[in-house]
């Protein structure tokens, strides 16, 4: 039989589970299936900044994914990947002895964001020794923990270092949950919310400022015990910084030979295939703040590409929406929206956005 492989357990790849699970129960499935993650549940990263602020618990922001690999019949392998041999169509996990090896007929990927704490330390000294990083996601809520505890002992002077949806939602999310703290946004010269519409931009600067988050548009340049600095001058006091700064490509992509793109990705064309390796296959069209939207489509398309590309059939292109529903959650149960040029805020789509990541969220929990 064919050998599928499933590189991550993201959103994308759960849906495809789903899929596979539905196939499963008509008839079996005509390949074997491998799915590679480092955790068997996934954590809805736009549930985090409600979890943050107290609204929901983790159990509430993640999908334990025994049921679906039982209905599915696909094999866990728990670990992170470390090479793939494209040539031989080979991936190998982990790093004991002997590695764990898997060839592949068709090989999907869909893996959490990193930031490589390698990289980091060159760019930002001090930060894997001081800063606590928000990716990956899934061990964030650990860190999260230790962090209310020390909270709970003593005001804390906190700094979100990166200003894109990430850093905003969590910023806004701390300072309801700890209001005896201080909360400094720590921008790196760009506006906060920058890749939303500039009326959403406005509208966050406004929030921020309502709720007493200090903007900084410096950028953080070094951390040590108990301050930041600020473009190699400034000393910022601060006893607890997060690194919410954009994801870096995985060391195993970086060197694996795929062609990527300008966001160090997989670079793939309309049917969501690697442009350099066809067997190869990865998401496209569902990163940024609406993603969680329009992943379904993405899933089904992906599902019926990988049966395709594992039957000799032709494949069936993907086409992403040119025009996203986007959410900015900040605190106080509110939250920010555009769609366009059109944009919106209230508690009413604070409501919107906890609807749709609830029936996302939903949508798995209910189909084994």
């Amino acid at each position: 039989m064919k050998h599928l492989v499933l590189l991550g357990g993201e959103f994308v790849h759960v849906h495809l589970l789903v899929r596979l699970a539905q196939h499963a129960r008509q008839v079996p499935l005509p390949f074997r299936v491998t799915l590679i993650a480092p955790h068997p549940q996934l954590l809805e990263a736009a549930m985090l900044p409600a979890l943050v602020a107290g609204h929901k618990t983790a159990e509430q922001c993640s999908v334990a994914l025994h049921s679906l690999l039982h209905a599915s019949g696909v094999n866990y392998v728990q670990g992170g990947v470390c090479h793939v041999d494209l040539a031989r169509k080979v991936v190998v996990v982990g790093r004991g002895e002997p590695a764990l090896s898997f060839g592949y007929d068709a090989l999907s990927v869909d893996t959490e964001p990193v930031m490589d704490r390698d990289l980091m330390e060159r760019t930002i000294p001090g930060a894997r020794e001081h800063a606590l990083f928000l990716r990956p996601g899934s061990a964030f809520p650990a860190l999260w923990n230790r962090l209310l505890e020390l909270a709970a002992r003593q005001p804390l002077r906190i700094a979100v270092i990166g200003a894109e949806t990430a850093g905003v939602e969590l910023a806004f999310a701390l300072i309801e949950r700890l209001p005896q703290c201080s909360v400094t946004l720590v921008c790196g010269g760009v506006t906060p919310a920058a890749n939303h519409p500039e009326a959403v931009q406005q509208r966050v600067l406004r929030r921020l400022k309502d709720c007493g988050i200090t903007v900084l548009p410096q950028t953080c340049s070094a951390i040590a015990a108990g301050h930041i600095v600020l473009d190699q001058v400034t000393h910022l006091a601060c006893d607890a910084p997060v690194l919410t700064l954009a994801a870096q490509t995985a060391p195993w992509l970086a060197s694996s030979g795929l062609a990527l793109n300008e966001l160090g990705l997989i670079a793939v064309n309309e049917f969501q295939q690697s442009t350099s390796h066809p067997q190869v296959f990865a998401a496209r069209g569902v990163a940024g703040p609406g993603a969680g939207l329009d992943v379904v489509h993405a899933a089904s398309n992906l599902a019926m590409n990988l049966f395709a590309a594992l039957s000799g059939l032709g494949l069936q292109a993907y086409k992403p929406r040119a025009t996203g529903l986007n959410f900015v959650s900040c605190g106080g149960r509110y939250a920010m929206a555009s769609w366009g040029r059109c944009s919106f805020e209230g508690r009413w789509v604070a409501y919107w956005k906890d609807w749709a990541s609830r029936r996302l969220m939903a949508r798995i929990k209910a189909r084994p």
